[in-house]
């Protein structure tokens, strides 16, 4: 071989080596979502951030509507053309795309374990083996208030259920505020920010839940009646005409500094800074007597996972590992007041209402709804039945122990375990 031959062949070889080197490291992910609000904090924050950590491994957010994004996902997951990224919503729908293959298991993906059991929930199979999407936020139930009509009426912050019922009737003797603002009329709310966010201190958090999806509870049972009935003395303090009071009605009069108490998601928290003109707190839900055990409905809520049929399956595997980091926990957080990370990491908030909310998580066990777990899979549907009976039964039209027959007879008619 002559020496100019040899020095050809070493400089196609060295041509070669680097175009590979820079296909590897030219990797292009797309993500698939459905939080298109969340568009400028992606490109603005998260992207830019991991970018700069992980050189060669760029990021496209491609977020569809947020009610066509079931239908979108599914044709391009069927058609193949569907991003390497997948953003979760919890429970049922991403098991069906797991169960059909779209989506990868990551039982073996490092950052897993920096998640609990109540995290993992929402997107694991039912057998508990193959987590299949890293849990990227959680909201947390409990109660926001006016911390000025507190101070004016002369009310404490309540602990327990007694101390709860003792403020709401001294602001209501006072007169000058609505004790608490929530309505009836569109439903969810009653159930949602009423006996989920009050519950788990009733059925103990993930006991009470597994029992009931194990078939060891009923929902006739005591601890699944009891917060209807606590649900029931709400009524007395909810204000005039709030059987036809809407959520964002409910919004507005708390917002206009007319409610001293608004029975609260976490998800408020953006709004309600930008809306409200007076400081509030958060508090918990009271427990039924001092000394007792709390527990928050800490609901899982937004998770990514990866296209099993991915060409970029080791850049997509970085970038999961990456969301659970506390470093993307803490940008995503303090982006998003009110979504909180679900990793173990530490995390540090700027926000003082969502600090409050996520500080319970030190002093209290942490649960989700006790519904979105297998339970809403049939018909009746349990979920939706919880609603119709949380509203009937703060308006009063239909007792705590009817509301509680009938949701268990509806679930024990097609639920086997409750049969």
């Amino acid at each position: 071989m002559t020496a100019k031959l040899f020095k050809g062949l070493l400089l196609s070889a060295t041509l070669l080596s680097s175009a590979g080197l820079a296909q590897a490291q030219d990797v292009t992910l797309t993500i698939e979502s459905w939080r298109n609000d969340d568009l400028s904090i992606w490109q603005d924050t998260i992207i830019p951030a991991f970018e700069a950590a992980n050189p060669g491994i760029k990021i496209k957010f491609t977020p569809s509507a947020p009610a066509e994004y079931n239908a979108v996902l599914n044709s391009k997951l069927e058609a193949g053309s569907a991003g390497d990224l997948i953003t979760c919503r919890p429970f049922d729908a991403s098991l069906a795309l797991y169960d059909a293959g779209y989506l990868a298991s990551l039982a073996d993906l490092e950052g897993m374990a920096n998640f609990s059991d109540v995290a993992k929930s929402a997107w694991i199979t039912d057998d508990g083996a193959n987590p299949f999407c890293v849990p990227m936020a959680s909201v947390i139930h409990g109660f926001i208030y006016n911390k000025a009509a507190f101070e004016a009426v002369g009310v404490e912050v309540p602990q327990t259920e007694e101390e709860f019922f003792a403020a709401l009737e001294k602001i209501k003797a006072d007169a000058t505020y609505i004790p608490m603002a929530m309505g009836t009329n569109d439903q969810w709310e009653a159930a949602t920010m009423g006996y989920q966010n009050i519950g788990p201190n009733y059925w103990k958090g993930e006991e009470g839940r597994n029992a009931l999806i194990k078939g060891e509870q009923k929902l006739t049972d005591d601890a699944w009646v009891e917060p209807y009935r606590v649900l029931a003395k709400w009524k007395d303090y909810l204000g005039d005409g709030f059987e036809a009071q809407t959520y964002p009605d409910s919004q507005n009069l708390f917002t206009l500094g007319r409610a001293a108490v608004y029975p609260a998601g976490s998800w408020e928290i953006s709004g309600f800074n930008t809306q409200a003109d007076f400081e509030m707190g958060a508090f918990m839900p009271p427990v039924k007597a001092a000394g007792d055990t709390c527990y928050i409905s800490d609901h899982t809520d937004i998770a990514i996972g990866m296209n099993a049929k991915t060409p970029n399956a080791e850049a997509a595997k970085t970038f999961l590992n990456w969301v659970a980091s506390s470093e993307f926990a803490t940008l995503y957080a303090n982006a998003l007041p009110g979504f909180f990370p679900l990793s173990s990491e530490p995390v540090t908030l700027e926000d003082p209402l969502a600090q409050e909310f996520i500080s319970w998580r030190q002093k209290c066990e942490s649960t989700i709804r006790s519904t979105y777990q297998i339970l809403s899979r049939g018909t009746p549907n349990l979920e939706n039945e919880t609603w119709n009976a949380s509203a009937n039964v703060i308006r009063g039209s239909e007792t705590p122990e009817d509301a509680g027959k009938r949701l268990q007879d509806g679930l024990a008619s097609w639920y086997e375990p409750q049969k």
